[in-house]
């Protein structure tokens, strides 16, 4: 039976920070290629996208208010309609 061989590597602090840290700098340029964020437009791509987000959460606050509002004013009407009714 043969022993395996067993490679033993000592790496000071500062070797393993510059290796975790290029190991990070490719996972992330990796990560922005696999979502198409790799070119030079970039930037203006999550500026874009950042906008429509708040776009959308403009138009969702606006659409609960008007929702409410509309409720309230319907609920409204009918109990003037009622009061009318009842008091002619």
């Amino acid at each position: 039976m043969e022993s395996p061989i067993v490679a033993t590597y000592s790496l000071s602090k500062d070797e393993i920070q510059e290796l975790v840290a290029e190991a990070a700098r490719l996972g992330a340029k990796q990560a922005l290629y696999d979502i198409g964020l790799h070119d030079d437009e970039a930037g203006t791509d999550v500026k874009e996208l950042r906008s429509l987000l708040d776009s959308w959460r403009s138009a969702k606050a606006v659409a609960w208010k008007t929702v409410v509002q509309t409720v309230t004013v319907g609920l409204l009407s009918l109990l003037a309609v009622g009061l009318y009714f009842k008091n002619k």
